[in-house]
């Protein structure tokens, strides 16, 4: 089953019975981009009384009621998420207090109504895997080698010079084989792949 993840940031605010809230929602690639995130807001919001939050990406989910009574922010944000079929997405509801209490009910209905209100016709994307492939080649293969790594719009993300060249791009998983197949092509047969090599042995 596809997953999804968003495009960019989304945002939206309610006024409930005094009470500020400003969700956001945020693509993330995984919980270490979500704690940068989460630092951010709070950078922004010195004076919230809560920033509550939740996180799906992939196996690093997370939440957090920050202050608030267990179960009544981090679950129904989480719960949201996961309605939306979304993934690799942070979830975090800023809470200025008004000076009313909502109780436990009211603390649900207006974490959820918040996020969900954020989320209302949000355009997705697949969230597509993503998987690293090293490729050791001659020198002379390195230019040609860029030029289509540049073509296919694949991430370069490491490169290493010593005895030959060995470059690690970041490529969607169901397009490795075919970035194997076209390496060798392009390099008569000269390209190595040592992670294969590695895993096989």
């Amino acid at each position: 089953m596809p997953t999804y993840t968003l495009p960019s940031e989304l945002t939206a605010e309610l006024d409930i019975r005094k009470s500020r809230f400003i969700a956001h929602a945020i693509p993330v690639a995984d919980r270490d981009a979500a704690m940068a995130e989460l630092r951010r807001l709070h950078e922004a919001h010195p004076a919230a009384t809560h920033i509550c939050w939740a996180l799906l990406a992939g196996g690093q989910s997370g939440m957090s009621d920050d202050g608030e009574p267990s179960g009544t922010a981090g679950r129904p944000i989480l719960e949201v998420l996961r309605h939306h079929d979304l993934d690799g997405v942070l979830a975090a509801v800023i809470r200025y207090y008004g000076g009313v209490k909502l109780g436990a009910g009211g603390l649900v209905r207006a974490y959820t109504d918040a996020i969900a209100t954020a989320l209302h016709d949000a355009p997705r994307v697949e969230r597509i895997a993503q998987a690293s492939l090293t490729v050791a080649i001659d020198y002379a293969d390195e230019a040609r080698v860029r030029r289509w790594i540049e073509q296919e719009q694949f991430a370069p993300a490491d490169s290493a010079y010593d005895m030959d060249v060995r470059l690690t791009i970041r490529l969607p998983v169901t397009a490795v084989d075919a970035a194997r197949e076209s390496l060798r092509d392009m390099t008569q047969g000269r390209a190595r792949f040592p992670d294969a090599e590695d895993s096989a042995g």
